[in-house]
């Protein structure tokens, strides 16, 4: 399917209007959904399990949670914002409670595209993909902005999906900013992709074997710190307020010799990873793997993780913090 930009005209939230929206799962983007939703006054409705913080959350922000069920039998468009791992098992609790008509809305696509959620038949399922974490699609809101957004339909049960994708979309602010038609399956993997090989798989192998090779040179790791983690940030603020090629035009002369330089040899030494693992999520290995991983109880993810907080690089980030 071509990536097309939905126009103003459609980026409407009033077909909303009438509907009962049930927010499923409080916390980062369901949080963000909800209070945006609710501030262009339509009805929200909040479903989060009991005694978690997101269930304290909601009450503070004027909402009277219910459970995810109780939820799901009130409203007409569910949103399920529960991460991916927990969202299969809140739905397999209600997917008996579902009718026709009602609406599924995804934040996400893994649990559709790898079908660990099979929804009926008879429910529009659809999905809205804002370009950013939910903080900061609701600090975008409150400022008078929004995020990008993607929006897809899996499933039209009613052949008014998109009207309701694209009204959900408008809902939290992309009418202030874009949106753009995708599939679940394209926004799954694309997303995958460019979390585990650019914005952080990428970026934090990049900076930890920078750091690495400089420290085994006899480099300060202060110096080492400062050249390939601090100064990370500030080249990324230029790209996102100017764009790659506009980046290069506000950088030293000697620094952008040595991207333009040296950038296609790194390129070139990392396209084969970067192609299998392209690989792997679309044949949906990585899914299993995940999958996996959840069942076994997080045994990699907390290896790797304390192999993390042990590293020579937190200790000299430590160092840099301001004297008292």
């Amino acid at each position: 399917m071509e990536t097309r930009r939905l126009t103003p005209a459609e980026l409407t939230f009033e077909p909303l209007r009438s509907k009962t929206i049930a927010v499923l799962g409080y916390g980062n983007q369901g949080r963000a959904h909800a209070l945006n939703l609710r501030d262009r006054g339509l009805r929200v409705i909040i479903g989060q399990r009991p005694g978690g913080r997101g269930f304290i959350q909601a009450q503070q922000d004027g909402f009277a949670p219910l459970s995810p069920s109780e939820a799901a039998t009130q409203a007409d468009v569910l949103i399920m914002a529960f991460s991916d791992q927990s969202a299969p098992e809140v739905f397999r609790d209600l997917a008996d409670l579902l009718r026709p008509g009602q609406v599924l809305g995804f934040i996400h696509g893994f649990n559709i595209h790898y079908r660990t959620i099979t929804p009926p038949d008879y429910c529009d399922v659809i999905m809205v993909a804002p370009k950013g974490p939910g903080a900061q699609l609701r600090e975008q809101f409150v400022a008078g902005g929004g995020l990008a957004c993607l929006v897809a339909v899996h499933q039209d049960a009613s052949s008014q999906a998109w009207l309701l994708a694209s009204a959900w979309a408008a809902g939290i602010g992309a009418d202030r900013a874009t949106a753009w038609t995708t599939t679940f399956a394209a926004e799954t993997e694309t997303d995958l992709f460019g979390e585990q090989v650019a914005v952080v798989g990428g970026v934090t192998a990049l900076m930890y074997t920078a750091y690495e090779l400089l420290t085994e040179a006899g480099y300060s790791p202060v110096q080492a710190y400062y050249e390939c983690v601090h100064e990370v940030k500030f080249v990324v603020d230029l790209i996102h307020q100017h764009g790659l090629a506009a980046m290069s035009q506000r950088i030293s002369d000697t620094a952008r010799f040595g991207d333009l330089s040296c950038s296609p040899r790194i390129a070139e030494a990392i396209r084969p990873v970067m192609r299998q693992i392209l690989e792997e999520i679309r044949t949906g290995v990585f899914a299993r793997n995940w999958l996996a991983e959840q069942s076994a109880d997080l045994p990699l993810t907390q290896s790797r993780l304390q192999q993390r907080r042990q590293h020579p690089i937190e200790q000299t980030h430590q160092s840099l913090a301001p004297p008292v």
